[in-house]
C-alpha cells in the first residue's frame, strides 16, 4: 500500500515526512511552553524512519500509541492481517522507543468488527476511534472482562477536515480548498465552549503536517490560549483518561455500553 502511494508519489511523500521532520519540533516547543500533555498516535513506520524524532516525544513526557504500520484502513483488513500489523507495531514501539502502548486510534475512522478483541490480545485498554458519546464510555468485548474504554474524538477537531490543501471539491467554485483560520479557531473554541459548560471531555485530531505550518501555529496556540483560560480544565493524556474511566466508581450501576465481539 504505502509503496504505490507514498514511494511512487514524491509529492506526498515529502508532504508525510514534513509531518516528524519539521512539524513536530514546532508542536513539542508548543506544548512545553504551555506545560500540557498530549498522546501522540503514530504509525511505526514513521517510528522506524524517525527513530530520533519519536523519541523526542517520549522524552518530552508525552505518550505514544498505535496507529497501524503504515496507517492502513482496519476496517478491510482480516484477523491475521491486523494481528501482523499490531505485532509488528508492538516490537517497534518496544525495540526503537521502549514502550509499550495501551491505546490505539484506527488510521481509517472505523474498524472492523473483531479489531476490538484483537487490540485486547495485545494489552490495548483503550481506543480513539469512534464517535458514540461526548465523553468516554465502555466497549464491552468477548474474553476481555475489562472491556475496552472508547475516548471519542470529532471530526469537527479534526484539522484535516479544515486545513489540508485541497485542489477538490473547489469550494468555491474555481478556488482551492482552506477555510479561512480565523473560522477554523471560532469553530473550534465554540465546541470547547460547549463542552466545557456541560463537564463534557473534548479530544482533538491534529496531524502535525497539517496544524504545524508557521502561519497555522498561531491558530494551535490562540486555541491553547483559550482553554488553558479557564483554570478548572483537565488536560491529560488519553491513558490517564483511561485509568480514571476504568475506575469501578465510573462504571454505572446498569452501564449502557457498547458491544464488540
Amino acid at each position: 500500500m504505502l509503496d504505490g502511494s507514498l514511494k511512487g508519489n514524491p509529492a506526498y511523500f515529502t508532504l508525510g515526512g514534513y509531518g516528524p521532520y519539521c512539524a513536530l519540533p514546532r508542536i513539542l516547543t508548543m506544548l512545553e511552553a504551555y506545560r500540557l500533555p498530549a498522546t501522540f498516535f503514530v504509525p511505526t513506520w514513521i517510528v522506524e524512519h524517525w527513530p530520533h524524532r519519536c523519541r523526542a516525544i517520549v522524552e518530552a513526557g508525552h505518550e505514544v500509541a498505535y496507529h497501524g504500520h503504515r496507517h492502513e484502513p482496519f476496517w478491510a483488513l482480516d484477523e491475521t492481517q491486523q494481528r501482523e500489523i499490531m505485532t509488528r507495531s508492538q516490537a517497534i514501539f518496544r525495540d526503537v522507543l521502549d514502550v509499550s502502548p495501551v491505546g490505539f486510534r484506527t488510521p481509517s475512522g472505523d474498524w472492523d468488527a473483531r479489531t476490538p478483541a484483537i487490540l485486547g490480545e495485545f494489552g490495548v485498554r483503550y481506543s480513539s476511534s469512534m464517535r458514540g458519546d461526548d465523553r468516554p464510555y465502555r466497549i464491552e468485548v468477548d474474553g476481555h472482562p475489562e472491556g475496552l474504554i472508547e475516548i471519542p474524538a470529532r471530526w469537527e477537531l479534526d484539522d484535516y477536515a479544515s486545513l489540508a490543501y485541497q485542489r477538490a471539491p473547489d469550494f468555491p467554485r474555481g478556488l482551492d480548498r482552506t477555510a479561512p483560520y480565523s473560522q477554523v479557531l471560532a469553530n473550534w473554541c465554540a465546541e470547547f465552549d460547549g463542552s466545557y459548560e456541560e463537564g463534557l471531555s473534548l479530544t482533538t485530531l491534529l496531524h502535525p503536517k497539517v496544524s504545524a505550518r508557521p502561519g497555522r501555529m498561531a491558530l494551535l496556540e490562540a486555541f491553547l490560549s483559550h482553554m488553558t483560560a479557564h483554570g478548572d480544565v483537565w488536560f491529560a493524556r488519553c491513558n490517564e483518561v483511561a485509568e480514571f474511566w476504568h475506575r469501578p466508581s465510573m462504571q454505572p450501576s446498569n452501564p449502557e455500553v457498547g458491544h464488540a465481539g
